[in-house]
């Protein structure tokens, strides 16, 4: 017999001897003697279920009609012809960081002016302060920012005019006062 098969011989037996060990606890014989008076108690009675009304099958003869988990479009009075008045967005031009969230949930946090060169910092719900210029686009309406005051950003937005076609409107955000700390 080899060394390593001896060994393994020895491992296993200490094993088992360990195992074994654990089931001769002293206080197994109790346990034995709760579990015989416990089955020896005479059982509860269950009491039987209440009849079950009978069942009547009802079909839904509503199956062609609209869905009532679907809102209800109104009919249109008259043709609604698109007005084409130049203005759309570009919707080739990639995608600025900021044009990620709604201009409600960005805020002006600050300015630099750099060479000459003016910058507004906004802060993002992320709590991330990105630097914008003159030029660049935020928010979810297509704004495009026209002036940096300041205290305010100037910018023009492009949205949807309800007819299928599409206006400019103008949007200023103001400089955030920081929080007093009272202190």
């Amino acid at each position: 017999m080899s060394l390593m098969t001896r060994r393994n011989t020895v491992m296993g037996t200490v094993l088992l001897v360990t195992l074994l060990a654990g089931c001769g606890d002293p206080q197994l014989g109790a346990l034995e003697g709760e579990l015989e008076s416990l089955r020896g108690r005479p059982s509860g009675k269950v009491q039987e279920l209440p009849p079950q009304p009978e069942y009547h099958p009802v079909t839904y003869d509503m199956a062609d009609a609209r869905s009532p988990f679907q809102s209800r479009l109104p009919e249109p009075e008259e043709e609604l012809t698109a007005v084409d008045n130049g203005v759309r967005p570009d919707l080739d031009r990639p995608r600025e960081p900021l044009e990620a969230w709604p201009m409600e949930q960005l805020s002006m946090v600050g300015t630099l002016d750099v060479d000459g060169a003016r910058s507004a910092l906004i802060l993002t719900p992320e709590q991330e302060v990105q630097r914008v210029r003159v030029g660049n686009h935020m928010g979810s309406n297509f704004g495009r920012i026209t002036r940096i005051g300041d205290t305010q950003i100037d910018m023009v937005e492009i949205v949807p005019n309800g007819q299928g076609g599409w206006i400019e409107r103008s949007r200023a955000m103001a400089l955030k006062e920081p929080v007093s700390t009272g202190g």
